[in-house]
């Protein structure tokens, strides 16, 4: 999306996807051929690698943990109801943190650096909230006091096992889906816009069409080059278990008979997953396309948002709580920024500009000025590019570490927005988008954030475009509500700051 202090302009919408990064691997070197076939073959199912790395991190943390221990002499374990009791903690922690950021899941690519990063984030924020828990309950029973070395050095021999079996056994799931293909339902224009979304994604898996339709069985998909239409529905359904790794209706219930239609629901129920169009997005790529979404999509079950939830008072108090925190904590950089700004540029120091919060509400949103006064004035471009000449020297570090958004916390405290949402919009660009983007007004269901699901997996907007595409993982958000989401922000954020990805 554009940046916060100039306008952005009307677009026109695009349903490209964004390309995303991931490595590709081989089965591992110097494995044997009946092991690699067996763990191949067991990693085909859709729950095993999850399995496999709940099994492994249990197993490894016990182990790691007791032999620690023992080799540091610790008390504790003359006490195995205490020790028992204390793993039990420090696994529910390592177990939630994981999952937060997709450790359990076999979608998700574990063979870059950026998960490296936040796996490495996750544990460590698992080993402050195990310590904060089991010396939290020490203070009211004295033997529940485990070594603090024993607790530390486990934790940093944990974290890199971990890692390394997470990309050992991504490389095995890659290849369990190297000749397993997509069955994908459908030969009609939605179908074909499936396809170009696909080809540009990471997926290394294959398509192939089918159609009930006959008169288009042959033809290809999306113009020369692109998969062929094929026919016989019916017979690819007999043959799904080794063949496929999930099918995709692109076109709707009603073009498919009765039989048909048990046949998938078999399949759902006894063999492959089936996948709507959206819950394939929601699923694969965690963005929901405009495509897809209808004026009624709210009104859908499972939306936390339709009906009063706890979590909406328990995000309410940690804004307050967190806000609180994080201004009495970063207070020097209060001083430290508004002192580099002034010296650079002068006065003012905080950049102010009415923004649209939840349900269309008006409020005045406040950041440290990063760009020359004025700027957005006299400036034709209202994106802010690569080496823009109106970001000033100081302005381009606090954007680099996110820092000249300081002051919105200051709007979270007083409850104008979220530390986790879609981010605020210009009022008049807000009015702008809401008459040419289709379905951009339900952004303002939920309370805007400093951080949301579209900063942290969308780069930095630089044109109309990227408008449409941030917008679909707002949706996402907002379809997926949750204390889980909001968790994989938070620590998405943390990589973000802390390997300078802003601008």
């Amino acid at each position: 999306m554009a940046n916060s202090e100039e306008p952005q302009p009307v677009f026109q919408e695009t349903l490209g996807l964004q390309e995303k990064r991931s490595t590709r691997a081989s089965v591992p070197a110097g494995t044997s051929a009946n092991s690699t076939g067996f763990l191949t073959q067991f990693l085909s199912h859709e729950w095993s690698a999850a399995a496999l790395y709940l099994f492994l991190d249990v197993v490894s943390w016990l182990a790691i943990y007791r032999v620690v221990g023992w080799f540091r002499y610790d008390a504790f374990y003359a006490t195995p109801f205490q020790f028992f009791i204390i793993n039990v903690i420090q696994l529910g922690v390592i177990v939630a943190a994981l999952y937060f950021v997709g450790g359990y899941d076999r979608t998700v690519e574990k063979l870059n650096l950026g998960y490296a990063a936040e796996h490495i984030l996750a544990v460590t924020a698992a080993a402050m909230v195990s310590a904060m828990l089991i010396y939290s309950a020490a203070t009211f029973d004295q033997t529940m006091k485990p070594s603090r070395g024993v607790l530390l050095l486990s934790f940093a021999i944990f974290l890199p096992l971990s890692l390394a079996y997470r990309r050992w056994i991504r490389q095995y799931v890659v290849a369990s889906s190297a000749n397993r293909s997509f069955l994908v339902i459908g030969g009609g224009a939605t179908a074909a816009r499936f396809y170009q979304a696909y080809k540009k994604s990471s997926s290394g898996q294959q398509l192939e069409f089918v159609d009930v339709n006959e008169e288009r069985v042959g033809r290809p998909i999306a113009g020369e080059g692109s998969p062929i239409l094929q026919g016989n529905l019916a017979s690819k359904l007999d043959n799904l278990s080794n063949r496929y790794s999930g099918i995709i209706l692109a076109e709707g219930a009603s073009s498919l008979n009765t039989q048909l239609l048990e046949r998938l629901v078999h399949a759902q129920f006894q063999e492959t997953r089936v996948y709507t169009l959206e819950s394939f997005y929601e699923t694969q790529w965690r963005y929901l396309p405009l495509g897809i979404v209808d004026p009624f999509w709210p009104l859908q079950t499972g939306f936390q948002l339709a009906r009063t939830s706890p979590y909406h008072y328990l995000k309410r108090l940690f804004d307050v709580v967190a806000s609180a925190t994080a201004l009495v904590i970063c207070s020097p950089l209060f001083i430290f920024a508004p002192l580099l700004i002034w010296a650079e540029v002068g006065a003012p120091i905080l950049f102010r500009q009415e923004r649209v919060g939840r349900d269309g509400k008006r409020f005045t949103l406040f950041k440290f000025r990063t760009m020359r006064w004025r700027a957005d004035e006299s400036h034709d471009d209202m994106y802010t590019r690569e080496s823009d000449r109106r970001v000033t020297r100081v302005g381009r570090w606090l954007r680099k570490l996110r820092l000249d958004e300081l002051p919105q916390l200051w709007n979270a405290l007083k409850g104008d927005i979220s530390l986790i949402g879609p981010r605020a919009e210009w009022s008049k660009c807000a009015e702008l988008y809401e008459r040419s983007i289709p379905f951009y007004h339900f952004r303002h269901l939920v309370k805007p954030g400093i951080t949301g699901w579209a900063q942290v997996n969308y780069p930095y907007g630089e044109s109309d475009d990227d408008t449409v595409e941030k917008l679909k993982y707002d949706l996402y958000y907002i379809r997926h509500y949750s204390l889980k989401l909001d968790a994989m922000i938070v620590l998405k954020t943390l990589y973000t700051m802390l390997f300078g990805k802003g601008r």
